[in-house]
């Protein structure tokens, strides 16, 4: 269920500001992401990028290799406004159909 909701989650985390994949990873723990791995954000970020939603660029770190920085793109601007408000409209009926049911508790 997550993996279209983290891919819209990934693209708000760079519309804050350019970061590397390791800090991108860090911050989604932060959010209570807590199973966000290299194995599945890299393959995002490449898909993003591949769709033209966020961009790359190289740069030299003073803390060892360089690291990939990942921009969001005006497409991704886009693209992000069109998931927030599909994920908006699917918690609405998610909580319609919980508001009609007498047993939450299931």
């Amino acid at each position: 269920m997550l993996k279209g909701i983290l891919d819209g989650c990934v693209l708000r985390v760079i519309a804050d500001g350019e970061v590397y994949g390791y800090e991108l990873i860090q911050k989604l723990k932060q959010s209570g992401f807590d199973n966000a791995v290299g194995g599945t954000i890299y393959p995002i970020l490449q898909k993003l990028e591949k769709n033209g939603d966020v961009t790359s660029l190289m740069k030299k770190s003073k803390e060892g290799p360089n690291r990939k920085y990942f921009q969001i793109t005006e497409q991704g601007l886009v693209t992000l406004q069109a998931f927030w408000e599909d994920f908006d409209s699917l918690v609405g009926k998610v909580n319609r159909i919980w508001g009609e049911s007498n047993e939450r508790d299931v």
